[in-house]
């Protein structure tokens, strides 16, 4: 390893410790060692701490132990005349620089809990979004899980000008990575040169301005550490499997502007630990020999032209970007782009026109492979219209004509479903909503690149033929903007939805012989399987049994396996011979059997991608339900965020289950236990949300006001006043049987 490189890093190490300890002092001598620290609402305290440690930093007072360990990890600076192997010593040194970094980021929330913005997207008066809470880990961390985001580009400080930033941040965006910001290079910020080039930064559009300062880094490490802890099984304090899992899963690396400090050094060497090398465009030193990364541990000198594809090639990353006949980019990190007022030149349904989309099959003698026609005004004849705008208003329907051997109609509304993402993945086009409350936005930039509406009609028509060859053999795509011809589809629509909405409700457990399996989160829990019937979706909830059934046919090596029930062991709790056979094969004989319908008898496992946790209240024989949006504390003395920390990564734990919405309502929820009828606590956001149909089951169950009877946050955080409240508004659950 380069001395100078060891050197700088150790002598940077040295002085972040130095302001560690400094912060911590002061910090102690204002608020006292019993105050509370951390970062907010996260159940992994200091993450990068916890996960190399397994120590959770809760207290000020608890800083202590761990600066006396980052001391004990910190070497010497190098003699100026004496050669010794340096790599160990440098990684050390930057593992001690990420303890001390995070006390230091802790201690800021400390003395200014709005230091930093704790959402999703900047605000007008603060740029830095700070550390993920659990709310925004859980969501973003899936797409670490489903490869949707491979991995993440740390930047410290920034390029010369806002063109250059917009290239670079957009070429990652296109290699399907986020991009995390830290710093500045003389004075100037990366995220202020994107946004003066209206660039929209936050967690939606992966452009994360994480802090201004270079100790912000660990937000980016401890990002990567919680993935492994929560998706990955990887325990608390096991270091070595955290640092492994990070090298072989994560495809992360840093990229540093201008002038590299002995700070950024040590930062440097802190993200080698995990496998995550540094390309500079700085003249540095470089180590080329491969060792603790999977290639070169530091680049320098690279163009600013060359530095993302140098940068990936250097992590060893391979990127199958699909290139698509559309004047914008596409990437799946454009989904969560937003097309705003100001940014609007058309737009069509969300309320304001009829708008509606609808895929059907044909027969192969019908379908026109790579037919895509749009019958009425294309947006570049909008302006011809005399209608008023911008924002234009049109009327919008696109139907979209499958065939194939394999083809059926059960497949129909999956492949429909799709239209969102697919749509949501091109540069400057917004998609809202499904079937016949569809919005699109286009954006004034799009336009201005040359994008039609017979891009949509590509964006269909090449993705459902790549990624859904297996069923589709041909695919014609049809963009009505004429109202009267959209409202004649718009009717027909509703008839197919009507059809389909029977054929699915008409399914049960006890209709079909075969379940599905969902092991598409093994890679991060060896130990989960899911299992997949017709009254109980995925507990991600976006897995249902026709979902698998398709995916099966897709891919018939996959993730979704049929599962045979065979003969059924306990109707109550719903096991059967085949579904125990293939969940301890599947789980390698961790999970030996699964009972479908119970919460205290061979729960099923979760990985970690959960919507729903369901718990037991033990003096009430009741069961409360907390959605992973809800922040605040719940009757069983604990957030989402710990709970999930009980029932993820493959963990039988009777008492406790990952749900999603959808299960809720089922009639198969819960059945063993009692039911809907047995729940007694639910976030009010969660009770707003699935309303209709809670209602719709209560009245099934003959307690027409069973919503109103379970208690919610306005009434109850403790189980001491849950049980006040269920006895005041007699809850059915007082009238069940014990259920321990």
């Amino acid at each position: 390893m380069s001395k100078i490189i060891a050197t700088a890093a150790i002598r940077g190490a040295h002085k972040i410790l130095e302001r560690a300890l400094e912060k911590y002092e002061e910090a102690v001598k204002k608020f006292g060692k019993e105050a509370e620290i951390g970062f907010p609402n996260t159940a992994y305290y200091l993450p990068i701490i916890y996960a190399m440690l397994g120590y959770p930093v809760k207290r000020l007072g608890d800083c202590e132990e761990v600066l006396q360990e980052a001391k004990r990890l910190l070497p010497e600076i190098p003699s100026e005349k004496t050669w010794l192997p340096y790599l160990g010593p440098a990684l050390d040194a930057g593992m001690a620089t990420f303890f001390a970094e995070e006390i230091i980021e802790a201690i800021k929330y400390l003395e200014d809990p709005n230091v930093y913005t704790k959402t999703e997207e900047p605000l007008e008066n603060n740029i830095w979004l700070g550390a993920a809470d659990d709310v925004i880990f859980r969501k973003r961390g899936v797409e670490f899980v489903d490869g949707t985001a491979p991995g993440f580009a740390a930047i410290l400080g920034a390029p010369p000008d806002k063109e250059t930033a917009q290239r670079i941040a957009q070429e990652l965006l296109e290699k399907n990575l986020y991009v995390f910001m830290h710093d500045q290079t003389n004075g100037i910020y990366m995220p202020y040169l994107l946004k003066e080039a209206g660039v929209q930064l936050g967690w939606p559009t992966r452009l994360i301005p994480f802090g201004p300062d270079y100790t912000s880094v660990v937000f980016a490490i401890g990002f990567a550490c919680r993935v492994a802890m929560s998706f990955g099984g990887i325990k608390p304090g096991d270091y070595l499997g955290n640092l492994l899992y990070n090298k072989d899963r994560t495809f992360a690396f840093a990229i540093t502007f201008g002038p590299v400090s002995d700070e950024w050094y040590a930062n440097g060497a802190g993200a080698i630990n995990w496998g995550f090398p540094v390309i500079s465009d700085w003249d540095i030193p470089e180590i080329k020999p491969f060792g603790v990364c999977t290639y070169e541990h530091v680049v320098s000198k690279v163009p600013h032209k060359e530095i993302v594809d140098r940068a990936v090639e250097v992590r060893g990353l391979k990127v199958t970007a699909v290139k698509l006949d559309i004047p914008v980019s596409y990437a799946p990190a454009f989904e969560g782009e937003r097309v705003r007022k100001d940014d609007l030149y058309l737009e069509c349904g969300g309320g304001r026109s009829p708008a509606v989309e609808l895929l059907l099959t044909g027969s192969l003698e019908e379908v026109e492979d790579g037919k895509i026609e749009v019958i009425g005004p294309e947006i570049s004849d909008v302006e011809k219209l005399g209608i008023k705008g911008p924002p234009y208003v049109l009327p919008f329907a696109v139907v979209v004509k499958v065939a194939g051997v394999n083809m059926q109609e059960d497949f129909e509304a999956i492949l429909e479903r799709q239209f969102h993402h697919l749509v949501n993945y091109a540069q400057g086009i917004m998609h809202v909503g499904q079937r016949n409350i569809m919005w699109l936005r286009i954006s004034k930039q799009a336009v201005e690149k040359g994008f039609q509406f017979v891009h949509v009609g590509r964006i269909l028509y090449a993705k459902l033929r790549q990624e859904y060859g297996a069923i589709v053999d041909k695919c014609q795509v049809t963009i009505y903007t004429v109202e009267d011809k959209v409202r004649e589809i718009l009717e027909l629509a509703k008839e197919v939805y009507e059809k389909r909405d029977a054929r699915l409700a008409g399914l049960t457990d006890e209709t079909v012989d075969v379940f599905y399996s969902c092991t598409l989160c093994q890679s991060f829990a060896p130990n989960h399987v899911c299992v997949i019937t017709p009254e109980r979706v995925g507990a991600c909830g976006a897995y249902n049994w026709l979902d698998g059934k398709a995916c099966y046919q897709i891919n018939p090596t996959g993730p979704n396996q049929p599962i045979p029930k065979g003969e059924l062991i306990d109707a109550t709790l719903g096991q059967f011979t085949g579904v125990n056979e293939f969940v301890k094969q599947a789980s390698r004989g961790a999970v030996e059997r699964v009972s479908l319908y119970s919460i205290l008898i061979d729960p099923m496992t979760v990985c970690g991608c959960m919507e729903g946790i369901a718990a037991l209240l033990p003096s009430i024989n009741g069961i409360m339900i907390v959605n992973r949006d809800y922040m605040g504390m719940t009757p069983t003395g604990m957030k989402f965020s710990t709970l999930a920390g009980m029932v993820g990564g493959g963990q039988v734990t009777p008492g406790f289950m990952g749900v999603s919405k959808h299960y809720l309502t089922s009639p198969k929820f819960l059945s063993s236990e009692g039911g809907l009828l047995r729940v007694v606590w639910m976030p009010k956001m969660l009770k707003e949300e699935l309303r209709d149909k809670l209602q719709k089951r209560a009245e099934e169950l003959g307690v027409p006001d069973l919503i109103e009877k379970i208690a919610d946050e306005t009434v109850a955080t403790t189980e001491e006043e849950v049980r006040a409240w269920i006895e005041k508004v007699e809850h059915p659950v007082l009238k069940l049987p014990p259920l321990v």
